[in-house]
């Protein structure tokens, strides 16, 4: 990398650390920093609730199984999530929202509290936190080996970087902050993801386009919806599962439908939020999809190829910025009470 490309990471890392600084400054009390204060637009909630699903992971893991099976990566991941949100547009948004709206509690955490006891609340929180220490440390590991592609350096550097930004911006400035970064992650992620489409079909022009590259010996199977382990099976267990945890089994993502003026507002988020699962999952796979015949992978897995063929084929500053979008990972917050400001309680610190 170049004096410009750290240029536009520095920048960028800058950027969200002045978002967290300023979204500290709209906290008040721990329903600002929790749910915003039901004061968050619902179009931000929306795009908010969309971004929480992402990670780094979709740029190593899932471009992995893209470069070896193809069209199963996104009917076995994005395909699931969409139809668990749809549902829940109607059946859980609505109430998850509600639990600030008339119950007055700043999570679902809190309401546990309230609904049954403290060592109910505590039960969770602990179980939660236990959890999230693997799933954190997952979605770091991809971004350090994002970072390691486009940088040089270490995973552990990666991982120190990242993690070190992440939870400065997180613990300092709340809901505010996390949906305002992921917002400018969104812009960022929509220039360059089309950037790499445009260029990747381009490159396959001369094959006679998608459709005719899709059967093309390097990607045999790959318009399959399922294969490999990904299977009928595996497509229902998934449902099943982002069914709940899109809906607020995922303490963050349940505070994105709370922090909105309404329910009615929480169901357009959602559906929102659904609205993007179908579609914006195409535009960033549809490379991945045709990687093996831009790029060869060097891990077996292939979980390099995404970040490889944007070092290729990108333009520089495109490249950094497509790095800098998938730097993120979620920061679920949960308070065990509300009794003082975040400002100055360590009980109500960001929990993980």
């Amino acid at each position: 990398m170049n004096g410009l490309d750290w240029a536009v990471l520095v920048a960028y890392f800058g950027v969200m650390t002045a978002i967290g600084v300023w979204s500290h400054k709209r906290v008040d009390d721990v329903s600002d920093f929790f749910t915003a204060g039901g004061k968050m637009p619902w179009w931000l909630s929306g795009i908010s609730h969309h971004m929480s699903g992402y990670s780094a992971v979709m740029f190593t893991g899932y471009a992995g199984i893209a470069y070896t099976y193809g069209v199963t990566s996104y009917v076995t991941w994005a395909l699931p999530i969409a139809i668990g949100v749809a549902i829940g547009a109607k059946a859980f948004a609505p109430r998850l929202n509600r639990l600030r709206s008339r119950l007055h509690v700043a999570s679902p955490l809190e309401y546990l509290k309230d609904r049954y006891n403290v060592p109910t609340q505590q039960a969770l929180a602990w179980s939660g936190i236990l959890l999230k220490i693997v799933d954190v440390g997952a979605k770091w590991a991809a971004i350090a080996t994002l970072l390691s592609v486009f940088t040089g350096v270490t995973l552990t550097q990666g991982i120190l970087i990242t993690g070190g930004i992440t939870a400065v911006y997180c613990t300092i400035g709340g809901l505010w902050a996390d949906a305002l970064t992921e917002l400018g992650q969104f812009v960022i992620q929509l220039l360059a993801g089309l950037a790499m489409l445009i260029i990747a079909l381009n490159k396959i022009s001369d094959q006679g386009g998608l459709s005719k590259a899709l059967d093309s010996p390097k990607l045999d199977g790959h318009a399959n919806g399922f294969a490999g382990p990904y299977l009928t099976v595996f497509f229902i267990a998934y449902l099943f599962i982002k069914l709940f945890e899109y809906n607020g089994g995922m303490w963050n993502q349940a505070q994105r439908y709370m922090a909105t003026g309404s329910a009615k507002q929480a169901t357009r988020s959602a559906f929102l939020s659904a609205g993007l699962w179908f579609v914006w999952p195409l535009v960033l796979f549809i490379p991945m999809w045709l990687s093996p015949l831009l790029v060869t992978a060097k891990k077996p897995d292939g979980s390099d190829a995404y970040g490889l063929m944007t070092e290729q084929l990108l333009p520089t500053v495109c490249w950094d910025w497509s790095s800098s979008g998938s730097s993120r990972t979620r920061w679920p917050c949960a308070p065990p009470t509300r009794t003082r400001s975040p400002r100055s309680s360590p009980g109500t610190s960001c929990r993980c």
